[in-house]
């Protein structure tokens, strides 16, 4: 049997042994708890790494690109913001004939279409001021005679001033006579007029004719397009459309205008009408 003082050595040796085998698990916890703690910061900086980067990367993935596959005349120009001028003056009842000086006031909101007023045995051009330049009509008071004279009274009523081409179709047509929307290209003078469409559809559409836009049979009221060719026959194979005037100067302005169209056929920076004065002889 072991003496107390034997015994008490082994109860100390013991006791030194379990506080060494805690201290050493102490620090092994500790070890870990510090590693763990650098591999979470680690992992943060690389996940806060890979968001930063997949932001980037998505602002380059927002596509700028408005050009249409289908469409071989598409550029990759954004199209211009069309700004319609605003509406004029209304008519109530029926349209008296504008000052031939053109000093009557701005009109866009007509009930009737106007009364006669050009002189069939007269001549009359239109002077379209635009922003890229001038654009000289030859009215064909012949042979589309309602349709000039709604042009010229239009003209007087100074409807077609600080108007937008809206519509501009590269190697085809450029489109204007809006001036009230509510959206581009949706808005009239409030009426139409009957067709005056041409004998003979084959020759009626050659670059530089000015012809009467419509959404129909006698549909026409204010807008209308200057041709630039007709490649696919859409023009001449329709024949629909009131033939009512040819460029004689101006047709490089016009070309320049086409050559603004955009995508969706828009233009791709402003470009309007600023005034047309009518001139009879």
């Amino acid at each position: 049997m072991p003496s107390d003082k034997r015994q008490r050595q082994d109860e100390g040796r013991l006791l030194r042994l379990e506080a060494q085998r805690v201290a050493t698990h102490k620090d092994s916890r500790k070890r870990q708890v510090r590693s763990l703690g650098l591999l979470l910061g680690g992992l943060l900086v690389v996940a806060g790494a890979i968001a930063i980067f997949s932001a980037d990367g998505a602002d380059e993935d927002v596509s700028t690109d408005t050009t249409e596959a289908t469409d071989d005349t598409a550029t990759t120009t954004p199209p211009a913001e069309i700004i319609l001028p605003g509406a004029g003056a209304s008519v109530t009842g029926e349209t008296p004939c504008p000052e031939v000086d053109g000093s009557s006031e701005r009109t866009t909101g007509f009930e009737m279409p106007p009364p006669m007023c050009i002189d069939p045995d007269k001549a009359y051009t239109a002077t379209l001021t635009t922003t890229e330049g001038d654009i000289v009509i030859e009215l064909d008071v012949a042979n589309a005679p309602v349709t000039a004279n709604n042009f010229v009274v239009l003209s007087r009523y100074h409807f077609y001033d600080n108007v937008p081409f809206h519509r501009i179709v590269p190697g085809f047509v450029n489109q204007a006579g809006d001036p009230v929307g509510p959206q581009p290209g949706t808005g009239g003078p409030g009426y139409a007029i009957p067709d005056e469409l041409p004998a003979d559809p084959a020759t009626a559409y050659a670059p530089g004719a000015v012809a009467m836009a419509n959404s129909g049979p006698a549909s026409g009221g204010s807008q209308f397009f200057l041709v630039i060719g007709d490649p696919n026959g859409a023009l001449s194979g329709a024949g629909s459309y009131s033939a009512f005037g040819t460029i004689v100067e101006g047709q490089d302005v016009s070309e320049t205008i086409n050559a603004l169209g955009g995508p969706d056929e828009r233009p791709t920076s402003p470009v309007a009408i600023t005034s047309v004065s009518i001139t009879e002889t």
